[in-house]
C-alpha cells in the first residue's frame, strides 16, 4: 500500500511536470481541509505531515495559546501549553493530540478535488514564472482552434490567445498549421496567466532579422529604425557598426536568399532594406526607395521635406494608396511631400517671375524713368529705308519691270516727303498704281511661258512594270508579283509566258446553250 502510494505519487508529478515537493504540498493542503469536513475533527485547527519515504500520514490537532480561553477547540492557555512543548510562547501553536489517517468518503472526495484545484495552481503558477521574463521572444506555435474574435495556440504546456486586434489581415489561420509568434504580454488573471501573442508587431520583424542575419544578431550590424503594415509593405533602415560590412547586402544575403525567408514566413510581406544616413536628405532619399529621388528640401523648422522626383516615377515614389511614402515619413520622422520633377521646374520658374516682378515694382516706385514725347517722328523716318530695300528687292525678282521700278524708286521718296498725317502709311499705296504700257511686256513673258509651248515629252508617262519580264534590268526585283514569277527559275517563268499567249490566241469562244426558251426568244 505504501509503496503503491510512491509510485502514483511520483507518475502523478511527472504527469504533471511538476517537481515532487509541490505535489505533496498540495496533498497536504488537500488531506487538512478533508479532515476539517471530518465529525472527529470538525471546527479544529488540523495539520497533516505526509512522510515521502514510506507514505504514513499523520494527523495533528493545533491550539493556540492565549491569556484567557474562549474557545477550547481552538485555544489554550499558557500554563497547559506548558505541558506539551515547555519552549512555547504566548500566540504561538501547539500539538496537543495525533490522531490516525482515518477519514471518510466524503473527505476522501473533498481531498480529491482539493488536491486537482492545487495542483492546476501549481501549474499556473509554473507557467507564469516561465513566460515572465520572455516577453518579446519569438515561439514556433501550433494552432489548436480558431475561434470568431480569436486565435488559441499552443505555447509549450500552456496556451497562448492571438486576439484579432494582433492578426494579419491577409493571413488566413487553420487548426493544426505552424506559424512564429511573439509574445507580447503575460498577465495575471482568475483562470490563470494569460498569454498574449501577436503576429503584426513590428517587434516580430525585428526578431526575425535577428534571427536570420548573423551580422545583426552579432551586433555588426544594426537596426535603427522599422515601419511596418502588417500582410503589405515594411521599411527596415540598417546602418553598420563595423568598417567594411555592407549593412543592406548583409540583410538581403547572397541572392536574397535571408530575406526570402523572413518573406515566407511573414506569408508574402513585401520588405525594402533601406541604409540609414546621419544626413536626413540622404536618409529620406533612401526611404522613398525603388523611387529615385532627384533633390530634396528640408524645412528644419516645420520638419518637413520635398522631395522630387522624376515624371515618370511620380506613382511608383507615393505608392498604392500613398503606402511608400507614408512608410518613408514613419520610418525617418519626418513629414514628406512628393513632387514630380516637371511640377517643382514650374514652381521655381514661377517664385522668380514672382521676385522679379516685386524687385521691379520697388524699382519703379523708387525712379521713374523719363516719358519720351516725339516718338512719332523717328518711326516714321525710320520707315524711309525699309520701303527702299522692298522696292530694290522687288527690281531684283522681277527684271522684266525693271524700269517701272526704277521709276518708283524715285517717286517714292518724294512721295514721303510731301507732308500728311504720321499714322497713314505712306509707300504703300504709291506702289499699286501702276500704268498700262509697262504691264505688256510682262504679258508677253508670261504668254510665252504658257502650257502650249511646253514640250511633247513631258506629257509621256512611261507605264509601270508588272513583271521581270518587263523590266529592262532582269536580275531586279521590285514587288511580290515579280518574286512569284521567278518560281522556278528564269526558264519557268518564260515556258509559262509562252503557254499564256497561247492560250489567248487560241481559246475557243465557248458554245451556246440551246434550250427551248432560246428558240422562242429568237
Amino acid at each position: 500500500m505504501k509503496s503503491d502510494f510512491i509510485v502514483a505519487l511520483t507518475q502523478l508529478a511527472a504527469e504533471r511536470g511538476l517537481p515532487r515537493e509541490i505535489v505533496l504540498s498540495a496533498i497536504e493542503a488537500a488531506l487538512v481541509s478533508a479532515y476539517r469536513k471530518d465529525s472527529i475533527t470538525a471546527n479544529q485547527n488540523v495539520s497533516v505531515k505526509l512522510d515521502p519515504g514510506t507514505g504514513d500520514v499523520t494527523v495533528n490537532i493545533l491550539k493556540t495559546v492565549v491569556e484567557e480561553v474562549t474557545d477550547e477547540q481552538t485555544e489554550i492557555t499558557l500554563k497547559d501549553a506548558k505541558k506539551f512543548n515547555p519552549e512555547v510562547e504566548m500566540d504561538g501553536t501547539v500539538v496537543t493530540e495525533s490522531m490516525p489517517h482515518t477519514a471518510g468518503r466524503i473527505a476522501a472526495q473533498t481531498a480529491k478535488q482539493v488536491v486537482m484545484q492545487r495542483l492546476r495552481e501549481a501549474e499556473r503558477e509554473i507557467v507564469f514564472m516561465e513566460y515572465e521574463d520572455k516577453e518579446g521572444e519569438v515561439f514556433s506555435v501550433n494552432i489548436q482552434r480558431v475561434e470568431p474574435k480569436q486565435v488559441i495556440v499552443a505555447l509549450g504546456r500552456a496556451e497562448a490567445v492571438l486576439p484579432i486586434s494582433e492578426q494579419v489581415p491577409i493571413e488566413r489561420y487553420r487548426s493544426g498549421n505552424k506559424m512564429k509568434v511573439l509574445l507580447k504580454t503575460v498577465e495575471r488573471s482568475s483562470k490563470g496567466p494569460e498569454l498574449i501573442v501577436s503576429r503584426a508587431d513590428t517587434l516580430l520583424l525585428r526578431r526575425l532579422f535577428e534571427m536570420e542575419v548573423p551580422e545583426i544578431f552579432s551586433g555588426a550590424v544594426e537596426i535603427d529604425s522599422i515601419a511596418r503594415e502588417p500582410g503589405s509593405r515594411s521599411k527596415v533602415a540598417v546602418r553598420a557598426t563595423q568598417d567594411g560590412v555592407d549593412p543592406v547586402g548583409s540583410c538581403v544575403g547572397l541572392r536574397g536568399v535571408r530575406i526570402q525567408n523572413i518573406v515566407n514566413e511573414l506569408h508574402g510581406e513585401k520588405i525594402d532594406v533601406v541604409e540609414w544616413n546621419k544626413e536626413a536628405a540622404i536618409f529620406l532619399a533612401n526611404a522613398l526607395s525603388p523611387a529615385q529621388v532627384m533633390k530634396v528640401e528640408l524645412n528644419v523648422d516645420d520638419k518637413t521635406a520635398t522631395a522630387v522626383v522624376p515624371e515618370r516615377q511620380l506613382s511608383l515614389a507615393i505608392g498604392k494608396e500613398g503606402q511608400n511614402v507614408r512608410l518613408a515619413a514613419r520610418l525617418t520622422g519626418w513629414r514628406v511631400d512628393i513632387k514630380s520633377n516637371v511640377e517643382y521646374e514650374a514652381e521655381v520658374a514661377e517664385r522668380a517671375v514672382k521676385e522679379a516682378e516685386a524687385i521691379a515694382t520697388g524699382a519703379v516706385a523708387v525712379e521713374e524713368p523719363p516719358v519720351a514725347e516725339e516718338p512719332v517722328e523717328a518711326e516714321a523716318v525710320a520707315e524711309e529705308p525699309a520701303a527702299t530695300e522692298q522696292v530694290e528687292k522687288k527690281v531684283e525678282a522681277e527684271p522684266a519691270v525693271a524700269e517701272e521700278a526704277k521709276v518708283e524708286t524715285k517717286e517714292a521718296p518724294v512721295a514721303e516727303i510731301k507732308p500728311a498725317p504720321v499714322e497713314e502709311p505712306v509707300v504703300a499705296p504709291k506702289l499699286a498704281p501702276q500704268p498700262a504700257p509697262v504691264r505688256e511686256p510682262v504679258a508677253a513673258a508670261e504668254k510665252s511661258a504658257s502650257l502650249r509651248d511646253v514640250p511633247e515629252a513631258i506629257w509621256t508617262i512611261r507605264r509601270a512594270r508588272r513583271s521581270v519580264s518587263d523590266s529592262d534590268e532582269p536580275g531586279q526585283i521590285r514587288f511580290a508579283e515579280d518574286i512569284a514569277g521567278l518560281r522556278g527559275g528564269v526558264t519557268a517563268s518564260r515556258r509559262n509566258r509562252r503557254r499564256d499567249d497561247a492560250a489567248a490566241t487560241t481559246q475557243p469562244e465557248a458554245p451556246k446553250r440551246k434550250t427551248k426558251a432560246g428558240k422562242r426568244r429568237r
